[in-house]
């Protein structure tokens, strides 16, 4: 609720300084719908869901080779002497808990991935609608999701155009 107000008097305080209320242009934009829909965005979630494959199978094997050492371990358990029986359940135990710090690492690793590819765009979208803001002479740009926007005119939305320009900045840089 807070947000809600701290939003509205920043608008108010805006158009109330401005000489003429009639000249505000303000408009919104989507940042997640930016960032899943640039190319850079589908990339880097192609590129994730690739290391995700990857893992998977990592991850698949060590289960198999986990699920191969209990039923070794469940055949002999009985003709084991009780020294040797707890030598092996203590090994795979051990076996167990490397296997849960892999399938750790594995998540962390992707959440890492996931946050650089999400800062490195989301800066590069503000840059481009810091652009498009001063070139469209916008007098306040604002997030859809962050600053609590319950309702506006898709008129004011410029999630598309910075779509659009994002894409073509990035793919003038690439040349």
């Amino acid at each position: 609720m807070k947000r809600v107000l701290g939003v509205l008097l920043l608008a108010i305080l805006v158009a109330a300084a401005s000489p003429a209320f009639a000249e505000n242009k303000i408009g919104f934009v989507d940042l997640q719908r930016a960032l899943n829909q640039s190319d850079a965005g589908q990339a880097a979630k192609a590129q994730i869901g690739k290391s995700v494959e990857e893992y998977e199978g990592k991850v698949a094997q060590r289960q198999r080779d986990l699920q191969r050492l209990k039923e070794e371990f469940e055949k002999q358990a009985l003709v084991l002497a009780d020294d040797a029986r707890v030598a092996r359940e203590r090994e795979y135990q051990q076996k167990v808990r490397e296997y849960q710090r892999f399938t750790q690492d594995i998540e962390e690793d992707l959440k890492r991935q996931d946050a650089q590819f999400t800062q490195r765009i989301l800066r590069e979208l503000v840059q481009v609608i810091d652009e498009i803001g001063k070139k469209e002479g916008f007098t306040l740009v604002l997030e859809k999701t962050e600053s609590s926007i319950l309702y506006a005119s898709e008129k004011i939305d410029l999630t598309d155009m910075v779509i659009k320009a994002y894409n073509e900045r990035n793919k003038r840089q690439a040349r």
